[in-house]
């Protein structure tokens, strides 16, 4: 049973910059892919950026890219969110989450994956990033 625990969020000021941590545990990166998703209050649940390990494919909603990077670390089990030139729009509940890279035998794009968080079943509790002046 693969675990996932975000942690990192915490309340800065607009440009200032946030480091989001998840810690994936029950199985190796390489046969997962992970994303990070946010849901603002109101919202729905979007996909910000999203990572497939093995060929380290990754990908960016349109509103963060050139500000956020994800990464992972195998050997600690362990994918980032850099947060760079944070907004007031950047402010929500930020919530990692971890599926198999091809469920069933399919490949799908990181994109497609990304914005189908249904399609995660391992989820962690979020962690709240709010930016305020």
């Amino acid at each position: 049973q693969v675990q996932v625990v975000e942690s990192g969020g915490s309340s800065v000021q607009p440009g200032e910059s946030l480091r989001l941590s998840c810690a994936v545990s029950g199985g190796p990166l390489d046969r997962l892919a992970v994303g990070w998703f946010r849901q603002a209050p109101g919202k729905d649940r979007e996909g910000v950026s999203c990572i497939r390990f093995g060929d380290e494919t990754t990908y960016y909603t349109e509103t963060v890219k050139g500000r956020f990077t994800i990464s992972g670390d195998k050997a600690k089990n362990m994918v980032y969110l850099q947060m760079h030139s944070l907004q007031f729009d950047d402010t929500a509940d930020y919530y990692c989450a971890a599926r198999l890279q091809s469920p069933g035998g399919v490949m799908s794009t990181v994109k497609s994956m990304c914005e189908s968080p249904w399609t995660y079943p391992w989820w962690g509790r979020g962690t709240q990033v709010a930016v305020s002046s």
